[in-house]
C-alpha cells in the first residue's frame, strides 16, 4: 500500500525550493532584512516538514501502522500553519498571525514525536 505521504512530502518540499528561490530572486529589493529573514525561516521550515513527511511516507509504507497517518498529518498541517503563517508575516500580513505560528511548531513537534514514538513501538 502506497502511502499518501510520499506524495505530499516531496510536492511541499518542491514548494520550499520555489519559495526560497522567490525569495532570493523576486523578494529582494521588495522586503526589508527582517522580511527576508522570515521569508527564508518559513522556507527552510517549509522543507524540514517535507523531508519529514516523506519520511513518514517511507516509514509507514513498510507496514501498516496507525501511529504513521497520526504523524504524519499532524506534521504536514503543523508545518502548513507554521510557515504560511510566518510567510505572510514577511510579506506585511497582519501581526495577530504571529499568534497563530507557535500553533504550527508546536504540532510539527508533536508530529515529529508522534513518528519517533511510532517507529519505536515497531
Amino acid at each position: 500500500m502506497r502511502s499518501i505521504f510520499l506524495v505530499l512530502g516531496p510536492i511541499v518540499c518542491a514548494i520550499a525550493v520555489l519559495a526560497g528561490a522567490f525569495g532570493a530572486h523576486g523578494l529582494k529589493t521588495r522586503l526589508d532584512p527582517r522580511g527576508l529573514e522570515l521569508w527564508e525561516t518559513a522556507a527552510r521550515y517549509l522543507m524540514y516538514g517535507g523531508l519529514g513527511v516523506t519520511l513518514i511516507g517511507l516509514a509507514a509504507s513498510q507496514g501498516p501502522k496507525p501511529g504513521f497517518s497520526w504523524a504524519g498529518w499532524t506534521l504536514l498541517i503543523g508545518t502548513l500553519i507554521f510557515s504560511d503563517t510566518v510567510g505572510w508575516l514577511a510579506l506585511g500580513g497582519p501581526r495577530w498571525l504571529g499568534a497563530i505560528t507557535p500553533i504550527g511548531g508546536v504540532l510539527m513537534v508533536a508530529g515529529f514525536l508522534l513518528f519517533g514514538w511510532t517507529a519505536l513501538r515497531l
